[in-house]
């Protein structure tokens, strides 16, 4: 079991209060009967965020809503799970609903994993979804510093010229200064 599933099944064991339902989960090698979960009525959050995540990490795409849903809640740990195993997936959607949900102005409060998961993937969509959701948060009074940072730190990495105007706007921004110079010196 590596790090990241124990951290999940730690989790999710907490949640469940133990019972023998999230111990299947948790062992389980049968596709189907994950599969079944993310499908079945009734199931609880923990019993979904678990067959998604086992699913996910073995590229399995009948994981990719539950994945999507779960990158987008409002408790960072399942956001944090879903964005590993949507990087594992390798779905071609998973770029498009990333850009999506970063760029989605009403859940900025929720960016910052689908932002960190742009800069893991690499994708076309990447770019243009960090400088778009970044320039949005270049507005005085923005409170969401912490995505906008995320997005200077993975436009950095990145290395994309087309960031260069968007970056230079950042710089003048004291929580963003710094990481915005590093980004800067990235660029080709």
């Amino acid at each position: 079991m590596d790090e990241d599933f124990r951290s999940l099944a730690d989790r999710v064991r907490g949640e469940s209060r133990g019972s023998d339902a999230c111990e299947r989960l948790i062992a389980t090698e049968d596709h189907e009967a994950l599969a079944d979960v993310l499908v079945a009525p009734e199931q609880a959050l923990w019993a979904r965020e678990i067959a998604a995540f086992r699913l996910g990490c073995a590229g399995d795409r009948r994981a990719f809503e539950t994945l999507v849903l779960l990158l987008n809640h409002r408790d960072p740990e399942r956001c944090v799970s879903a964005s590993y195993a949507l990087a594992r997936l390798d779905d071609p959607r998973t770029p498009r609903a990333a850009a999506a949900l970063a760029t989605n102005a009403l859940r900025t409060a929720y960016a910052l994993h689908p932002v960190r998961l742009l800069t893991e993937l690499r994708a076309p969509e990447s770019v243009p979804a960090l400088i778009s959701t970044l320039e949005r948060l270049l507005a005085p009074d923005e409170p969401y510093w912490r995505v906008a940072l995320a997005c200077v730190e993975g436009l950095g990495r990145l290395g994309d010229d087309r960031a260069r105007p968007v970056l230079e706007a950042a710089g003048f921004h004291p929580r963003l200064s710094a990481a915005a110079a590093a980004a800067l010196s990235r660029l080709t």
